[in-house]
């Protein structure tokens, strides 16, 4: 089964300094068809104004994980961590037990674009974390890249729950599958360009639920860049 999440049917919230697409009901915005999809349950797509930003606030039991696609995105967290993100940069939070955290926009004179990604643990009450990777362009050229998994494989940053990230890039004649074993399921963002994913035509912001499917098979696209979920359904 397949189902579309269109890009223009998301959530959206513009407060001048953010403009934020959400794909799953979050803050004000809510809607009971789209509460998440099994532990995956925000996926905000959040355009911060130069020098603007969330000051610091608190999280418990999440697993967060910011994707930076342009600008310089910086950190700051009660753990003690501080660093700017560029693109291809991979951050995960483990809020656990609590912690207070800050994203800014680095730069005074550009924006910052980025991916926002919660995912719930498997277990609460463990210890807070982090930790950042850097995935470049060519390890996700035409290729599903792992970069985040239940046991940090590959590379991959680590999260507290039996789910997988992958992220690639495909353009022309490049295509990309990934299987799927019985009780997981698929959901795939595409970011930006636009890509065919299992016969369904998708666009910039779009998305897709791979259910009671063998595979994710991502053909026919044009600058695109996606990211795969393999989760438990």
């Amino acid at each position: 089964m397949l189902q579309v999440r269109k890009s223009e049917d998301r959530g959206h919230a513009n407060h001048g300094w953010l403009d934020s697409h959400h794909t799953f009901s979050f803050g004000h915005y809510y809607d009971p068809q789209h509460m998440g999809f099994g532990p995956l349950l925000v996926i905000n797509e959040d355009r911060v104004a130069p020098g603007q930003g969330f000051g610091a606030h608190g999280h418990r039991d999440m697993e967060i994980i910011s994707y930076v696609l342009d600008g310089a995105l910086e950190h700051k967290d009660s753990m003690g961590n501080g660093s700017v993100l560029h693109y291809g940069d991979v951050q995960r939070m483990t809020a656990g037990t609590g912690v207070r955290h800050s994203e800014f926009n680095h730069s005074k004179t550009e924006g910052v674009h980025f991916l926002q990604i919660w995912i719930q643990p498997s277990q609460t009450g463990i210890a807070p974390g982090y930790e950042e990777k850097h995935f470049t362009p060519d390890s996700k050229q035409g290729k599903l890249r792992l970069i985040a998994s239940s046991d940090g494989r590959d590379g991959s940053v680590l999260i507290h729950q039996d789910a997988a990230i992958y992220a690639t890039i495909l353009n022309g004649a490049d295509q990309v599958a990934h299987q799927l074993t019985a009780g997981r399921a698929g959901y795939v963002h595409l970011i930006r360009g636009t890509a065919t994913v299992n016969g369904t035509a998708l666009k910039a912001g779009d998305a897709l639920k791979v259910i009671a499917e063998e595979q994710v098979v991502i053909s026919g696209a044009e600058a695109a860049e996606l990211l795969v979920f393999d989760l438990p359904y």
